[in-house]
């Protein structure tokens, strides 16, 4: 019998620890020929996306895929992403959260999808161009802390860890 991956269940445990500190958790992904998303909304072959309770619908968290129904743009999608493309999980408010390794495309690279700015110039409206391994700031927060010599943050208790 295979092992299952510890990543699905990292990535509900992450979930709910941001649910119940009042934090919104986003998720960043690679996108692929597997990962079903408003294509107009990616960005270098990848999505960062809100999974609160507040921006989803029938949010399903499983071992092999995360599924839900999310508005953009005021249009309903469904959404349906594997887990092995989920690069991080992280609190919007103050970064806190695990990145995981970034595994190999299922397909050739081919499959991966272009970024959306070759399909459309100005999306109005889409979601916020972030890292995945950094803290994301808005206008609740403060700006990201200031980086160090060797690229990690002075003074900042927030950060993601690669896990295995």
């Amino acid at each position: 019998m295979q092992e299952i991956s510890t990543k699905p269940y990292l990535l509900r445990a992450l979930y709910e620890w941001c649910t119940d500190n009042g934090f919104t958790p986003h998720i960043a992904v690679r996108v692929d020929n597997r990962t079903r998303v408003p294509r107009q909304f990616v960005r270098d072959g990848e999505i960062v996306l809100n999974i609160s309770f507040e921006a989803t619908s029938q949010l399903q968290m499983g071992n092999e895929m995360i599924e839900f129904n999310a508005r953009f743009s005021g249009k309903s999608h469904k959404i349906e992403v594997p887990v092995s493309n989920v690069l991080a999980i992280y609190a919007r408010e103050n970064g806190q959260g695990m990145a995981f390794p970034v595994e190999a495309p299922a397909g050739d690279a081919n499959d991966v999808l272009p970024s959306a700015q070759d399909e459309h110039e100005d999306v109005p409206g889409g979601p916020a161009e972030v890292e995945p391994i950094e803290p994301v700031a808005d206008e609740n927060t403060s700006p990201a802390p200031e980086k160090g010599d060797d690229g990690a943050s002075k003074g900042s208790k927030g950060h993601l860890k690669i896990v295995k």
